[in-house]
């Protein structure tokens, strides 16, 4: 196996566990790896690529990894990614005639065009001493991804590898990855991307549990767990209540036998050091079989908290949502010949539409043709050029970054803040549904994760008192886990407000039941 984990442990710096003795081997497989946000998926990533130490157990390599890169330093180049800047001066050299003998035994003549049809592959033309941050940050991604493979490592790891791709973007990474011929682990919520995988790992606090086949098996063998979890825990609660019963019904007999002890010992019957013998023993007696009964109600007790747990670990989030209340036809938004953008050129000209409730409209266009400039013109965080925006009813906005929540407030107080009619109880048991219960609901929003703060502002939103009437998603899918993405899904069909969503996540769309797209840059 090219990555093999034996009995790994790993906690975080504030000493949280993520990882308890897990055992796993990742083979010259596509492997997704998946679970909810804090599972620790990209922590493991790093523990196999050696960035990070277990805190006890041992992870082996045999062969090469290559890990997707996310991040560059100022004035990197398109050479720099791809480690090929000493060999691209060396034939730079060799052309100018000033290459050494021994020089021109290493030059690699094949390689700027190896380089091109690399480039090419995830939908690229670029010079190699193209700055990486002249590049979008889809482009960015796949000219990371255009480098691992580049490399021929014997197992890639990759992190969320589709985020921030348009349609096409996307569409490269799946088809570079269904003709990978080696190893990859792919850390990923992006169902279509999964499918392709010849098995999927997932993280959860039971550990790790390996699947065979991508996706859409993933997810009918979960199901079939999540049903006998469900089964495991009806047995366990009937075993708990026969035993609390038997254990009821012993200490109403007890109490009856000590009531007639009692009344036998003042008729005075038997002699009083007999009598006294016969109690002791008796007490003992019915001692032993009180504790034993104890101890089998409170392994029954404990066996019901266990079954409970696995089944809350493996059972879906809900996202239950109150009505908005918004009558059917009425206008929620409406562009008179909008134009703007940032700068001097404008990015959105002549716009001019109008959104009905409760219509469900997507946004749609490759990377950089002004989706999220659109937004902004929707929202007032941009002022047109010209032309009017009308925003008849109360709107939200959830973006990627959830900046309508304050990084020092609590999540309590962020929902108390967002949802002035709500109370305390309305707040904690909203929360809790979105899988912020107890001391959870009182974190503050900046320590959260992507995910979980994107979740918090699902929350927050759509969780109050009287939801918007139009709510505007900006890919909302980019930081969820598969789980949230589901469940937000699922609460999206019992959304009875109008939706503006800007996504590239195609099954999320197709979720939704759009009633029509708006497409940029065509």
């Amino acid at each position: 196996m090219p990555v093999t984990l034996s009995s790994l442990s790993f906690a975080t710096p504030e000493g949280t566990p993520l990882f308890t003795d897990l055992t796993l081997a990742f083979g010259p497989e596509r492997t997704g790896l998946v679970g909810r946000n804090g599972t620790g998926k990209s922590t493991l990533l790093a523990l196999m690529a050696g960035r990070l130490q277990p805190s006890s157990g041992r992870v082996q390599v045999d062969g090469r990894l290559s890990v997707l890169r996310q991040s560059f330093a100022p004035g990197e180049t398109l050479a720099d990614l791809f480690d090929i800047r000493a060999a691209l001066a060396l034939l730079d050299r060799a052309e100018a005639g000033t290459a050494s003998a021994e020089e021109l035994a290493d030059a690699d003549w094949t390689l700027p065009s190896r380089l091109e049809a690399a480039l090419a592959s995830v939908g690229l033309s670029c010079a190699p001493e193209t700055p990486l941050e002249t590049l979008s940050g889809g482009q960015a991604t796949r000219a990371a991804l255009a480098a691992v493979m580049f490399d021929a490592p014997d197992m890639l790891l990759l992190d969320e590898p589709t985020n921030n791709l348009d349609r096409e973007g996307r569409q490269a990474v799946i088809d570079l990855l269904a003709a990978w011929p080696r190893g990859a682990v792919v850390v990923s919520h992006d169902r279509e991307l999964l499918e392709g995988m010849d098995a999927i790992v997932e993280l959860t606090s039971l550990g790790a549990t390996r699947f065979g086949g991508g996706y859409s098996a993933y997810r009918a063998q979960k199901d079939v767990q999540l049903a006998a979890a469900a089964h495991d825990l009806g047995a366990a609660e009937r075993q708990r209540d026969e035993a609390a019963k038997k254990a009821q019904q012993a200490a109403e007999r007890k109490a009856k036998k000590d009531a007639a002890g009692k009344r036998s010992r003042a008729k005075g019957g038997q002699p009083k050091m007999l009598m006294d013998k016969a109690q002791e023993r008796a007490e003992g007696s019915k001692g032993a079989g009180i504790r034993l009964r104890e101890a089998r109600a409170a392994e029954a007790e404990a066996g019901h908290e266990a079954a409970r747990a696995k089944v809350e670990v493996l059972q879906p989030m809900r996202m239950d949502l109150p009505s908005t209340g918004l009558p059917r036809e009425k206008v929620v938004l409406r562009l008179e010949g909008v134009t703007g953008g940032y700068g001097d050129v404008p990015v959105i000209r002549d716009a001019s539409w109008q959104l009905t409730g409760p219509e469900r409209v997507a946004i749609t266009g490759p990377n950089g043709c002004g989706k999220s400039t659109l937004l902004a013109l929707v929202t007032g965080a941009l002022v047109p050029i010209a032309g009017q925006v009308h925003r008849p009813v109360a709107m939200a906005l959830l973006d990627q970054s959830v900046n309508l929540l304050d990084p020092d407030e609590t999540l309590r107080e962020a929902f108390l803040r967002l949802n002035p009619g709500a109370d305390e109880n309305g707040a904690r048991a909203t929360l809790a549904r979105f899988k912020f219960r107890a001391d959870e609901a009182l974190r503050k929003v900046g320590s959260l994760s992507g995910g979980q703060r994107l979740r918090g502002g699902l929350a927050c939103t759509l969780g109050g008192p009287q939801p918007p009437g139009l709510l505007i998603l900006d890919e909302p899918t980019n930081h969820l886990d598969l789980d949230a993405i589901e469940a937000l899904e699922s609460a999206l069909a019992g959304y009875d407000g109008a939706l503006l969503v800007v996504s590239h996540d195609a099954r999320f769309l197709d979720a939704l039941g759009l009633t029509r797209r708006i497409t940029l840059g065509s």
